[in-house]
């Protein structure tokens, strides 16, 4: 009901107010009043029946009454005294709208006799009212590098009261890319935020403003709207590295697949501006698109082929970083990949053999071989130590350059103890774990004549029968000889015996090759019972070496021998 009344209520008050203005310009007021809006109902507004010089004690006879409205009139007279009150409480910005005067017209009647009278009551306007926006909040968006000076219009406030209590002004939070201006427009001020300095998106995005607007009251009123800035991104970022240049090391023979480092750019653009891809120069060696692949994505820069340390030590990759924009900005940075080595390669062994036969009587320190060991491997893995093989007669000598050998006797050798040597060169290096390689070296030690003929015995015994046949083989002898070749090579002769007064060589012969004695004569057991000769051996070396052996006849007799 209280709706209903309201709604009526305010029917009513239009309709009443359009016909005092019907009314109002025919007829001049006799008296005019002027009242505040919002007077508290009861309050005196003036005695017209005084004003207009009626006997205040003859208004209940005549009637004094307002005839131009209704008991719910804004205002009503007292006929006990004539004064005219308010009613009701008077809202000016209901009543009237503009800023021109609000003018309530009323007539009055008495009777006996019949008098009309007409009463203005100007109805003044109190600043109960503040500025309002239509909407709380506003959004604009704005391009970075938008012209100084651009201005965008803002939602103007709104005061229901009249000059001078309407919006009189507008104020802007301190901003140090905007200021307000304001424009008048028929009776209302409407404001502009105009751009006084370049807007940076990269420093700010968003920028959150308050615009207050404010009445002409004492104090003012106020009322706020809230505005929201985003500026717009333009490409004018490049793509930033985070390093200049990158440096990682990764050790050779790492798998395919293996990530060696991510690079990263940023752009501080947004959305596609801001994108980043990858890629790898334009002008690197060919082996590098072989051993390295770079993901445009992510920045991955992944091993694609072999690597190897030996074939190359260190990498540098020119890397391109570009945005999406349009057109797009691109930034070069540079990769050092640093291969770290591995024990992945044996020593090698290089032999120089000055001779492969040495002498038997060869002095200690005699050079036989030269040594050289190159290992591909670095650092520790390159160090190497050479050694031969147990129980030879030969040591390695350090030369003065790295890794560089030579191979000498160290001992007396002896070729009838051991003729051939195979030596054994083995070259391992300090690696973990080490590898290690190894060469044979084949060593003939030459003959020397060191060695005498050599008999089985001292004293070899003899015994022969008598009348033996002239020329008859009696007996042979053997020497042997530990060298070889000539110096092995023996040759025998009989020496002049002893215990006879004839020359011995007159009764045997001997085979200077074979060894076999012959007998020149028969032996005569009563003319010669024993006798004793030497028997020289000697070798064919220079100088040649002899010995000799002693030849006893026990007996000599007739039967056979005991």
């Amino acid at each position: 009901m209280d709706k209903q009344r309201r709604g009526w209520e305010s029917w009513w008050m239009a309709s009443c107010f359009s016909f005092l203005l019907c009314f109002g310009p025919q007829v001049s007021a006799q008296i005019r009043y002027t009242v505040p809006e919002e007077m508290k109902e009861g309050s005196v507004v003036g005695n017209i029946a005084k004003d207009l010089g009626l006997d205040v004690s003859t208004l209940i006879d005549r009637r004094f009454r307002i005839v131009s409205g209704s008991k719910d009139a804004f205002f009503q007279l007292n006929q006990n005294n004539g004064e005219l009150y308010i009613h009701r409480s008077i809202d000016r910005e209901q009543l009237c709208e503009g800023n021109g005067a609000c003018v309530v017209n009323l007539k009055t009647a008495v009777e006996n006799p019949l008098e009309i009278h007409y009463v203005a009551v100007e109805i003044t306007d109190i600043n109960d009212n503040r500025p309002s926006f239509s909407e709380q909040n506003q959004h604009l968006e704005i391009a970075e590098h938008t012209p100084i000076g651009t201005s965008f219009q803002l939602h103007a406030a709104r005061d229901q009261d009249a000059s001078p209590y309407s919006v009189r002004l507008y104020k802007l939070s301190q901003d140090e890319n905007f200021e307000i201006d304001i424009r008048n427009s028929d009776e209302e001020k409407i404001p502009f935020l105009v751009l006084k300095k370049p807007l940076d998106r990269e420093r700010k995005s968003e920028h959150l403003l308050i615009l207050k607007a404010l009445d002409g009251g004492n104090p003012p009123k106020s009322g706020t709207l809230n505005i929201t800035v985003t500026v717009l991104d333009i490409n004018d970022n490049r793509p930033v590295f985070t390093q200049d240049t990158y440096s990682v090391s990764l050790q050779e023979n790492s798998p395919v697949g293996t990530t060696v480092i991510k690079i990263k750019a940023t752009d501080s653009d947004e959305g596609p501006n801001s994108d980043v891809e990858y890629s790898l120069g334009k002008t690197l060696k060919r082996k590098v698109y072989e051993v390295f692949q770079l993901d445009r994505i992510t920045g991955e820069i992944k091993v694609k082929g072999e690597i190897d340390f030996e074939d190359t030590d260190v990498y540098k990759l020119d890397v391109e970083a570009s945005d999406k924009g349009q057109p797009p900005w691109t930034v070069q940075g540079r990769v050092i990949i640093k291969i770290q080595d591995i024990n992945d390669n044996k020593p090698e062994i290089e032999l120089t053999s000055l001779s492969n036969i040495v002498a038997e009587d060869s002095q200690p320190g005699t050079v036989i071989a030269l040594i050289s060991v190159t290992d591909k491997d670095s650092g520790v893995n390159g160090k190497v130590v050479c050694s031969l093989s147990d129980n030879v007669p030969f040591e390695l000598k350090p030369s003065f350059q790295d890794n560089m050998y030579s191979l000498v006797t160290k001992g007396r050798l002896d070729r009838e103890l051991v003729p051939h040597y195979d030596i054994s060169v083995t070259a391992a290096d300090l690696g973990q774990p080490s590898l290690s390689s190894i060469k044979t070296l084949s060593i003939q030690v030459a003959d020397v004549n060191d060695n005498p003929p050599e008999f089985p015995s001292n004293f070899l015994e003899l015994y022969i029968f008598e009348n033996n046949p002239p020329g008859s083989s009696i007996f042979s002898v053997r020497a042997s000889d530990r060298d070889v070749n000539e110096n092995a090579l023996v040759s025998y002769q009989i020496n002049r015996g002893v215990g006879t007064q004839n020359e011995i060589t007159s009764f045997l012969n001997i085979n200077s090759e074979t060894g076999v004695i012959h007998s020149l004569k028969s032996f005569d057991f009563e003319a010669i019972k024993k006798f004793q000769f030497h028997v020289l051996a000697t070798d064919s070396g220079a100088p040649s070496l002899s010995s000799n052996v002693t030849v006893n006849e026990e007996r000599v007799w007739g039967g056979k021998s005991m």
